[in-house]
């Protein structure tokens, strides 16, 4: 099945090679929103693999490789390796959570079975009720609020925002609503006087490009320039930088 994909049009000034803003629609909006459901440890496994600064990585690295010896019994370090998402009734972003443990409606928590009428639950089936002593591993049943198939109170678009506007998206991953007045303002705001050096680009994310935009949100207040401008640049400088290294090499052997 082909890689789902969010579209996203760049308003670029091409002297300066900047992004001034994007227009999109709601499905990278909700994107960028869920973000904060995010866990940190979710978030360091998803970036492991980049180049991700700073010291979390090795940390992570640490809990990965210490033996279970060393972890206290009733403690299991896959709640830190692979904490839950936090879950939002209806607030579903597949794309970006395609490689995350969903919770919500798979989410499970534990009783000890109903004795003496104990109203303890656990998300752990080892955990021991403080009131009768027994083990909670009775599986109880977990229910959303409010329920997905509320009417005129719940959108059946689900995500966070609503899809019947353009947004607008800065640079640093601010956003608004678009409006005529918001864009004449921007464009006045970055001293753009010549409406023909500034040039559309419409660009797709897939998966690639959402942990760049995550590992850049983390590091940069020009995500969108550093991602879609900047990184294209230093590939097409690496390829030259290539090229007269090999064409110097020839030129030596002959």
């Amino acid at each position: 099945m082909a890689e789902t994909k969010v579209s996203l049009k760049l308003l670029i000034e091409q002297k300066s090679q900047r992004v001034l803003f994007a227009e999109a629609d709601k499905s990278f909006v909700d994107l960028l929103f869920s973000i904060f459901t995010l866990p940190l440890g979710t978030v360091t496994r998803l970036l492991r693999k980049q180049n991700m600064a700073g010291c979390l990585r090795s940390l992570y690295k640490s809990i990965e490789n210490l033996s279970d010896i060393y972890i206290q019994p009733d403690q299991d370090k896959n709640f830190l390796l692979s904490p839950k998402v936090a879950n939002i009734s209806g607030a579903k972003v597949p794309l970006l959570l395609a490689s995350v443990e969903q919770s919500g409606t798979d989410r499970k928590i534990y009783g000890c079975g109903g004795y003496n009428n104990c109203q303890y639950v656990a998300n752990d089936p080892r955990a021991i009720c403080p009131s009768c002593r027994n083990e909670m591993a009775t599986e109880q049943s977990y229910v959303d609020y409010p329920p997905k198939d509320t009417n005129a109170s719940s959108s059946s678009e689900g995500g966070y925002v609503k899809g019947v506007i353009t947004y607008m998206v800065m640079d640093d991953l601010e956003v608004k609503p678009m409006s005529t007045i918001s864009s004449i303002s921007l464009l006045t705001k970055f001293n753009v006087r010549d409406l023909g050096a500034v040039e559309e680009k419409v660009v797709d994310l897939g998966m690639h490009e959402i942990l760049s935009l995550l590992e850049a949100s983390l590091q940069s207040k020009t995500v969108l320039t550093d991602i879609f401008l900047r990184n294209n640049t230093d590939k097409e400088e690496k390829i030259v930088l290539t090229h007269v290294i090999l064409q110097n090499d020839t030129d030596k052997d002959e």
